[in-house]
């Protein structure tokens, strides 16, 4: 090599080693404020896949949704987590928006242009979710303070076949024809959905006061089934806003709700009930014991896990007590071997519960079989004991009158207040 080829090589490594410091404080690369600032989860819910039959098998094909939950710790910035794990297809996301509600209107489709961010995908504003995959988008600059609500809209030019999608939100979300990601009224969004998130899997927040996240891992109990719609009175909400209101100035644990309405620890939630009242719905979701991989392990920052199953394996299914048992300690072993503080709940009344044969006694020995094993058998970091607080003193296999949501199985507001007041902040903070 001659000398000025030499002294060309040595600009051109010169010149690239330049350019890899400018991308280093790009959007691609490490901001300085990662070096103090830890992503935490503060918002997520479980999905599956689409029904077998409307809205959600058929898809969105140009078409926007626009998504409202409520993060519960703050941070300088956010991410949103997208999921098309459940999909049929590649998935495009043709834009993506993030912004605050607009709390000067009633219409809870409107949003604070003021606060309106375009969502991007390593520098793109719009990415594709290949079939089974997920989506995380680059980090916004929007300051979130504890439990403020969020605005996530999304649009998809193309088909997007069978959605991935949470199928209980119990909060009004919105979709509409065209791209309407940008518009801060929500007139545009023609249609009201109080069943769905769509796509939307989780939201990180990145802040210097991580103390780490607590997944429900859960069915309709704690996916708040009869609870006030759009009122976040779910019992992990309420738990959420009693650890946020006693921290005082010290950091505490966001509360991410994996709840899964119809959720059976060794049945898939295609799988019809034994006693035919319960057709069987792709929405249900998978067995609870592959649901942790995605909606346990991969949650960012998570240090425990809340484990609240096993009632529809007893009145959908009849499992024995040693089928229940076997599978709730496999769900205490996996978390345990991945570092993470394992609670469980115990399982609730509901002796009237509509339905032939969906009470009996001897299901009602089961529940008890299997309570008396949690409280006595510590191998769980802690019980929260729900049977204890929701049954009737008079009549333990039911639900206390006050409480009952009128199904004779899911608590309402008040009886879901008394569960999340029921949990030890000692034990999840």
């Amino acid at each position: 090599m001659s000398i000025s080829s030499s002294w060309r090589a040595v600009a051109v490594t010169a010149a690239l080693t330049l350019a890899g410091s400018s991308l280093a404080g790009s959007q691609f690369g490490p901001d300085s404020r990662d070096r103090d600032a830890q992503w935490v989860g503060t918002w997520a819910t479980a999905v599956t896949h689409g029904n077998a039959a409307g809205s959600t098998n058929l898809g969105l094909t140009d078409q926007s949704v626009r998504l409202v939950v409520r993060p519960t710790v703050g941070g300088d910035r956010i991410r949103i987590r997208l999921s098309n794990i459940y999909g049929e297809k590649t998935v495009t996301v043709a834009a993506a928006t993030v912004a605050k509600p607009d709390k000067t209107t009633p219409a809870l489709s409107d949003i604070d242009p003021n606060t309106l961010h375009t969502l991007t995908f390593n520098g793109s504003g719009s990415a594709s979710m290949v079939k089974g995959s997920e989506l995380l988008s680059d980090p916004v600059n929007l300051k979130l303070g504890t439990l403020d609500d969020l605005v996530v809209s999304l649009y998809f030019q193309q088909n997007t076949g069978p959605t991935t999608f949470h199928g209980s939100s119990i909060q009004d979300n919105f979709v509409g024809p065209s791209n309407l990601v940008n518009d801060p009224g929500g007139a545009g969004y023609t249609l009201t959905r109080r069943c769905c998130w769509f796509f939307l899997s989780g939201v990180d927040v990145q802040t210097d006061r991580s103390a780490g996240s607590i997944v429900v891992l859960g069915d309709s109990i704690s996916d708040g089934t009869n609870s006030t719609p759009n009122a976040n009175h779910r019992w992990p909400d309420q738990l959420a806003e009693r650890l946020a209101t006693s921290a005082g100035r010290r950091p505490f644990p966001s509360v991410l709700n994996a709840g899964l309405a119809g959720s059976r620890l060794n049945h898939e939630g295609s799988e019809p009930s034994d006693n035919g009242v319960f057709p069987g719905f792709n929405e249900v979701g998978v067995n609870s014991l592959a649901r942790l991989n995605e909606d346990v392990f991969a949650q960012t920052g998570v240090r425990t896990v809340i484990t609240e199953l096993g009632i529809n394996d007893i009145w959908m299914s009849n499992e024995t007590p040693a089928e229940i048992i076997g599978a709730l300690r496999q769900v205490n072993a996996q978390a345990k071997e991945r570092g993470i503080r394992s609670l469980v709940t115990t399982i609730t009344p509901f002796e009237g519960i509509g339905g032939t044969d969906s009470w009996t006694p001897a299901k009602e020995a089961t529940r008890q079989a299997v309570n008396t094993y949690l409280r006595t058998s510590h191998e769980f970091d802690g019980v929260l004991d729900f049977d204890q607080v929701v049954r009737d003193p008079a009549a333990p296999s039911k639900l206390r009158a006050e409480w009952d949501s009128g199904d004779h199985i899911h608590p309402n507001d008040a009886g879901y207040q008394a569960m999340a007041a029921s949990v030890p902040l000692d034990l999840v903070r």
